[in-house]
């Protein structure tokens, strides 16, 4: 079983940052991908960020240049968010994919963090 913990949401001013933590413990045989996505009332949940295992990233078209992801280790991924925009406020959750042996193959099996509140004043 794995756990996610995040931590580092809160409120800020437009214009501000924040840093998103996310640490996974537990019994996990390897971590393959880890992300961010959030949701917003009302609209459905979306990609943020995500960094894979070799380091490779991608953003949403909306945060490029504003927010960084980085693996601080093979169980930590954190979420560097500056100049916040009042759209940026959500609900961001961290998601990590575990390679798992099973059924004779490697999977990919999904895990989520209980998500953390985001909300920037204009």
């Amino acid at each position: 079983q794995v756990q996610l913990v995040e931590s580092g949401g809160g409120l800020v001013q437009a214009g501000g940052s924040l840093r998103l933590s996310c640490a996974a413990s537990g019994s996990i045989p390897q971590i393959n991908g880890m992300g961010w996505y959030r949701q917003a009332p009302g609209k459905e949940r979306e990609l943020v960020a995500i960094i894979t295992s070799g380091g490779g990233t991608n953003y949403a078209d909306s945060v490029k240049g504003r927010f960084t992801i980085s693996r601080d280790n093979a169980n930590t991924v954190s979420l560097q968010m500056n100049s916040l925009k009042p759209e940026d406020t959500a609900v961001y959750y961290c998601k990590v994919d575990v390679r798992i042996w099973r059924n004779f193959r490697y999977n990919l099996d999904p895990y989520w963090g209980q998500g953390t509140q985001v909300t920037v004043s204009s």
